[in-house]
């Protein structure tokens, strides 16, 4: 497992260098919308998915794969990427984007890697075998406890009562709630401590497959739901946030 640790943070690394050089000239990029008029994807998206797939056929060939832009089929053990999580805030300049590649066994991500590439971020972690922050050895801290910090993220095929049920529930056990609409620098943020954690009832498992292997290595409490339409749902993060976020007692 720590060879595919190390793979995931080494492709991703390349990948970030790619999606850099196209932020900086994303006026130029050719762009579409795809379910709906506020789901885009780039150039750039389709780019760095294609160069991801190339690296892990060098370096796993016959693998599975599965992207957000080029589909693919699920196995009992699989790779699978989201080129660039948050392409709305990309294509603003807001540096609220990231990489993510995850590596699946039998449903659960056990080893990935996410970048934020504008904030300098890179983490990767695997099963036993701990978790490197830009290539360093790394233990979640939290430099001020207590501060009750979550991200809430969102979807268009969340209900929307559901979600506001959720957002009043958090804030009524006094957590002050965040979103970035970008899943894997809000999970990067609970790993590094930044978040108590991360709630998203309506994602898919490109966006957290990475962050979720990361988290869970780092002694976060990590949960995942399957919905019925093949959607997941994701809670990431302390005990106490696990308590309230699930609307335990």
């Amino acid at each position: 497992m720590l060879q595919r640790r190390d793979t995931a943070a080494e492709i991703v690394k390349i990948a970030a260098a790619e999606a850099l050089g196209h932020f900086a000239d994303r006026k130029q990029l050719l762009t579409e919308t795809k379910a709906g008029p506020r789901d885009f994807v780039s150039q750039a998206d389709r780019g760095i998915e294609v160069r991801v797939r190339a690296l892990l056929a060098e370096r796993y060939p016959g693998e599975a794969v599965v992207g957000e832009e080029e589909g693919g089929e699920t196995a009992d053990r699989y790779w699978i990427v989201d080129p660039i999580d948050g392409t709305s805030n990309f294509l603003a300049g807001s540096p609220l984007w990231g990489i993510s590649l995850g590596y699946v066994e039998e449903g659960v991500p056990v080893a990935g890697a996410i970048a934020a590439p504008c904030l300098g971020e890179l983490m990767a972690g695997a099963r036993d075998v701990g978790v490197v922050r830009n290539g360093v050895p790394f233990e979640r801290e939290v430099a001020v406890p207590g501060l009750g910090l979550v991200s809430l993220g969102d979807s268009p095929g969340e209900d929307l009562e559901a979600a506001i049920a959720l957002q009043r529930r958090l804030r009524e056990r006094e957590w002050i709630v965040e979103s970035f609409h970008c899943t894997s620098v809000s999970m990067l943020f609970a790993a590094l401590g930044r978040f108590d954690g991360h709630i998203q009832p309506v994602t898919t498992m490109w966006d957290i497959a990475g962050g979720a292997a990361i988290c869970r290595e780092l002694g976060l409490e990590v949960e995942i739901i399957r919905h019925e339409d093949g959607a997941y749902a994701i809670y990431a993060g302390t005990a106490a946030l696990m308590r309230d976020a699930l609307g335990k007692a």
